[in-house]
């Protein structure tokens, strides 16, 4: 059954830069909120597991559930998005989180691990949803400002980001007063966020920004009849657009290594000796890097070129992993390579999924966006993965040679496509 086609929504032009920054302030309001959504319920998703399964082994696959989660739901938020607007597209991912967070309710109170793993693939929606997000704020973004509009969305994920955790614990309290399983009040908080954050999506993005954008350039998106017909669409936009496949590659190599490095540093700490509070800071100052400084990311990627950009991150990905593989029992080695890693992953982000944006035209930006957010969540799932092995094998010095390996490789790679390729102009 075909979709009928995405009807283009019309505003006289002079309207809409203040149309864009309403849709930048409802985007960014809905980031924080779903933050806290995702941040509340991971916070104890994987000792929840542990407690259920009795199984430290079967406790790491919460992680990887959220992350699969939100890796399964990029192509269907995509294909609502060029079928419905952005819209539909974040409605249908922040409904799944909340699903997810239903039955992870459920699961919890009736002591069945495996259903709770269900449930949390379902609340990776709330991350789709945030990834989905960032690229909406690029829609009604004037040529040369895509980078800064699209970093301020990312900047807003770190309040819900820093916040979330720390309301777990009240969070469970409030639940248990309310008679439910203990553990259970965190993921019914979270419930909670992705309600509101669905409630703002659907009440305040009008005019929907895609659909206005379609509007302003007389574009139509026609939907095939399923998921492939997004996939073969973004497929065959990124064979004949070489810069966006180069910014789809960047992208996966940067949320790769950030992925592999991170996921094991608090292991690699806590075998040193490093307490829970050490540990603690030194993943706040990751986030921080990833984060706070992505404004000034977009910002020095428009005014100075998204490639460069992208150039400047992996020198500081190769930094990261260079000073983590080196660090030994050095605490401040480890934390300043966690923080370097964090900045080179937002350069990675923010620039390349400006690139992506800029490079392929209107209609059928909603596919590649939704193949991008896919392929960098299976790389980070498998990063997590082969991370684990190698440090249960090798160490976590040799983690930091392969990444560092990686990343050279994808530097060395876009200096030569920089070399053959002249800069793509925007796709509008």
């Amino acid at each position: 059954m075909t979709s009928a086609p995405i009807q283009p929504t019309m505003l006289p032009s002079d309207r809409i830069p203040s149309v864009q920054r309403r849709t930048l302030a409802v985007l960014s309001a809905t980031q924080i909120v779903g933050g806290v959504g995702v941040a509340v319920g991971l916070a104890l998703s994987s000792v929840v597991v542990d407690e259920l399964s009795g199984s430290t082994v079967i406790s790491g696959f919460a992680g990887t559930a959220t992350v699969l989660g939100a890796a399964l739901l990029a192509l269907p938020t995509a294909r609502a998005s060029g079928s419905g607007g952005r819209r539909a597209g974040l409605s249908l991912a922040y409904l799944a989180a909340l699903a997810g967070c239903a039955i992870s309710v459920a699961a919890i109170s009736l002591g069945s691990w495996p259903l709770l793993l269900a449930g949390l693939v379902l609340v990776g929606g709330g991350s789709a949803g945030s990834l989905a997000a960032r690229y909406s704020a690029t829609d009604l973004s004037p040529k040369g400002r895509s980078a800064r509009h699209l970093s301020l969305v990312v900047w807003a994920s770190t309040i819900g980001s820093v916040a979330g955790p720390n309301l777990a614990r009240p969070a469970d309290q409030v639940g248990m007063r309310l008679g439910m399983a203990e553990k259970a009040g965190p993921f019914a908080f979270s419930a909670l966020a992705f309600a509101l954050a669905l409630l703002i999506i659907l009440v305040l993005l009008r005019p929907d920004p895609l659909k206005l954008a379609r509007g302003l350039q007389d574009t139509q998106e026609t939907p095939g009849p399923g998921r492939n017909r997004t996939i073969r669409t973004a497929w065959e936009t990124l064979r004949t657009t070489p810069m966006a496949r180069t910014a789809l590659i960047m992208i996966a190599v940067s949320h790769t290594a950030m992925v592999s490095v991170m996921s094991m540093t608090p292991v690699k700490l806590h075998h040193d000796g490093a307490n829970l509070d050490v540990i603690g800071i030194v993943i706040s100052l990751h986030i921080a890097g990833m984060y706070v400084l992505s404004p000034v990311v977009g910002w020095l990627a428009d005014k100075a070129g998204k490639v460069p950009v992208l150039a400047l991150g992996m020198a500081l990905l190769l930094c990261a992993a260079t000073l983590a593989g080196t660090a030994g029992h050095r605490v401040w080695q480890v934390t300043a390579a966690l923080v370097l890693l964090g900045l080179g992953w937002s350069c990675g982000l923010v620039s390349g999924s400006a690139l992506v944006t800029e490079s392929v035209p209107l209609s059928r930006r909603p596919a590649v966006q939704g193949l991008s957010d896919l392929l960098m969540n299976v790389c980070g799932a498998t990063g997590t993965i082969v991370a684990g092995a190698i440090v249960g094998l090798l160490g976590y010095g040799m983690l930091g040679l392969v990444v560092g390996v990686m990343v050279t490789l994808a530097g060395l790679w876009l200096a030569s496509i920089r070399r053959r390729t002249p800069a793509a102009p925007s796709a509008g």
